[in-house]
C-alpha cells in the first residue's frame, strides 16, 4: 500500500478545498487522484485504469476518473429523481469524515464508521436496534436519568454512544437503498458482498489493489488521500443533490 509520504506531494499540497464544483484534470491532480498503490500490490484487473508507474507506485489515468465520474454522477441524479435512497458507505479513518459530511449535505444514509454484519442482509434485526437506541436516548434527555444510579448512568450512556456512532447514519433509512456509494471496496467487503445479495448497484471510488469487476460503476482513484476522497464524494453528493431539485424533491440536509 502506497504511504502518506509517497502520495502527499507537492501537486496534493497545493490542493484547494473551495475549487470543488468544478470537474477538471487540474482539480483532479491537486488532490492527488491519480496516485495508485504500489506497484507491487496492484489488482491486474485495474490494467486499463492505469496510465504508468512512478517510483514504484502505479500512476492512475485521470480521464478514465473523469469517465467513472461522469458516469456516476449521471446515474446518481437519476436515483436522486426517482426519490430512491443512495447509502454512503466509507469507514476507514481517511473516509470517515468525508463521507458522513457530504451524505448529509446531500441527505442521504450513510455508514462511517463501522459496517455491522446485516445491516442489509439482517436489516429488520437492525431497525429493531435502532428502537432501543431510541430508548437510550428517551433515557439520557429525560429526568428519568436521574433515578439511576451513577453507574447504570454510565453504562447507559456508553450502550447509546456506542450504538449512536454505528447507527445514526442509517436511523432514517426506512427501506433498502437503490444504489450505494462506497470508498474503497477492499476494504467494505463485507458490505459490497451484502449489496450483490440485494441487487443493489455499486458506484466505488476504487484504488490499483481492488478488483473492478466487483463494482457496476467504478471510478479508479486514491482511495487513501483525505482531500482526493473529499473532491469525489463532493462531486457525487452535487448529482444527488441535482436530481432531487429536478424531480421537485425537497432537499433536507
Amino acid at each position: 500500500m502506497s504511504t502518506d509520504t509517497d502520495k502527499e506531494t507537492s501537486p496534493v499540497a497545493q490542493f484547494d478545498p473551495e475549487r470543488k464544483k468544478s470537474l477538471n484534470l487540474q482539480d483532479l491532480i491537486e488532490a492527488g487522484v491519480h496516485f495508485g498503490h504500489r506497484a507491487a500490490h496492484w489488482n491486474p484487473k485495474m490494467r486499463p485504469y492505469v496510465f504508468g508507474r512512478r517510483k514504484l507506485i502505479h500512476i492512475i489515468d485521470v480521464r478514465e476518473t473523469v469517465k467513472g465520474i461522469l458516469r456516476a454522477k449521471k446515474y446518481l441524479k437519476q436515483v436522486a429523481a426517482q426519490g430512491s435512497l443512495i447509502l454512503f458507505v466509507g469507514t476507514k479513518r481517511q473516509a470517515s469524515e468525508p463521507v458522513l459530511k457530504e451524505a448529509e449535505r446531500c441527505g442521504m444514509p450513510y455508514v462511517s464508521t463501522r459496517w455491522l454484519g446485516g445491516t442489509l442482509t439482517n436489516y429488520y434485526t437492525i431497525r429493531n436496534r435502532l428502537k432501543r437506541l431510541e430508548e437510550l436516548e428517551a433515557i439520557t434527555d429525560e429526568e428519568l436519568h436521574s433515578q439511576y444510579s451513577k453507574k447504570m448512568q454510565s453504562q447507559v450512556k456508553r450502550e447509546r454512544n456506542k450504538m449512536y456512532r454505528n447507527l445514526n447514519g442509517i436511523r432514517h433509512m426506512n427501506r433498502f437503498p437503490e444504489c450505494m456509494v462506497i470508498v474503497d471496496p477492499k476494504k467494505e467487503k463485507n458490505a459490497v458482498r451484502e449489496a450483490h445479495k440485494h441487487g443493489i448497484v455499486t458506484v466505488a471510488l476504487i484504488d490499483t489493489d481492488s478488483d473492478p469487476d466487483e463494482i457496476d460503476l467504478p471510478i479508479p482513484g486514491n482511495d487513501d488521500s483525505i482531500r482526493s476522497i473529499e473532491l469525489i464524494m463532493s462531486f457525487l453528493a452535487d448529482a444527488v443533490i441535482e436530481g432531487k431539485k429536478e424531480a421537485g424533491i425537497e432537499h433536507k440536509e
